[in-house]
């Protein structure tokens, strides 16, 4: 037994063909159902990076892509030149960091209550409520936030029949972090609980019951069982969440730019429409997305180290 193991590949080849034939006679159907999906990877994700191209380019669309002169990194340099590039650079990272602190540990809150409540009844309705904001586009959702916070909203309202000056949150560029994150914890927080609702349902109800046995209080089961439990899953989330730390919202600083002013709510997505798209600017549009894109996959695989580092496995197990 050990000397077939140990023989080289040549040998093993015969005995290694049928076992590859029968697995592929017995997960043919699954790979069939990825086909489709890799399909559309391909066409919608890998294809369009071909246009990245173009930041090394003075492209025109009249004369296409084969036909566009190349500049090299002539591009690059009108862009770190630019100085409303550099304000939107720094409006993404403040933007980014107000909701990694405020934003990311509200859907760990919310899943460890409602994995508290014994009530599955209450349960599913606390989850339909919550889940239901992913759904509205961010139009209806500034609108909703327009009538509460706006200049004729109910804090407005409010503030005049209580005698109290008014003060319009959403065209104040003081708040408009503060304000951009409370959107999103109000749309996406209830959708991002199914992760760690998911790593909760894994951990061993066996452990829970030992340690109420022991004596173990609510706290110190949520302190020694539960936080340990659902450990691995918070710090693959956190390892995305800062690999997409200069992805802020395109469409919700897109709607509300304009009431708060580009100083505020210029980010290097919206930079990249409107001095790309706009102005066609398009190669100046592609240098950005692609500063933006390899700036992103430093801070992932930087923050994959870090897990690494610190014993967790990350994105991926060592």
């Amino acid at each position: 037994m050990t000397a077939l193991h140990d023989a080289p590949p040549a040998l093993r080849a015969p005995e290694d063909q049928p076992v590859k034939k029968s697995r592929f006679r017995r997960d043919r159907s699954l790979l069939l159902m990825v086909v489709p999906a890799i399909v559309l990877l391909i066409v919608f994700n890998y294809v369009p990076m071909f246009g990245t191209a173009t930041a090394f380019q003075r492209y025109s669309i009249y004369a296409g892509f084969w036909h566009s002169p190349w500049t090299g990194l002539e591009t690059f340099r009108q862009l770190f030149s630019d100085p409303l590039f550099w304000s939107a650079l720094g409006n993404t990272l403040i933007l980014s960091l107000v909701q990694l602190i405020f934003y990311f540990p509200v859907p760990i809150a919310l899943a460890l209550l409602l994995h508290s409540i014994m009530s599955n009844k209450v349960r599913t309705i606390v989850q339909s409520v919550v889940y239901l904001p992913h759904f509205f586009s961010w139009v209806l959702a500034v609108t909703i936030f327009q009538q509460m916070l706006g200049g004729a909203g109910a804090l407005n309202q409010f503030l005049r029949q209580n005698g109290i000056g008014t003060w319009d949150v959403m065209t104040d560029p003081d708040t408009f972090a503060l304000l951009v994150t409370s959107q999103v914890i109000w749309k996406e927080a209830g959708w991002g609980i199914i992760v760690f609702l998911a790593a909760l349902a894994a951990i061993d109800t066996q452990l829970y019951e030992a340690a109420a046995a022991d004596g173990a209080g609510r706290w110190r089961r949520l302190w020694h069982i539960t936080l340990p439990g659902i450990r691995g899953v918070i710090v693959l989330m956190l390892v995305l969440r800062l690999g997409n730390v200069l992805t802020v919202g395109f469409e919700q600083m897109l709607i509300q730019r304009g009431a708060v002013g580009r100083d505020a709510a210029e980010v290097l997505d919206t930079y990249a429409y409107y001095y790309g798209v706009v102005n066609a600017n398009f190669s100046l549009g592609a240098a950005a997305s692609l500063f933006k894109g390899v700036l992103s996959l430093l801070f992932l695989l930087a923050a994959n180290k870090i897990a690494h580092l610190l014993g967790e496995d990350g994105l991926y197990r060592r």
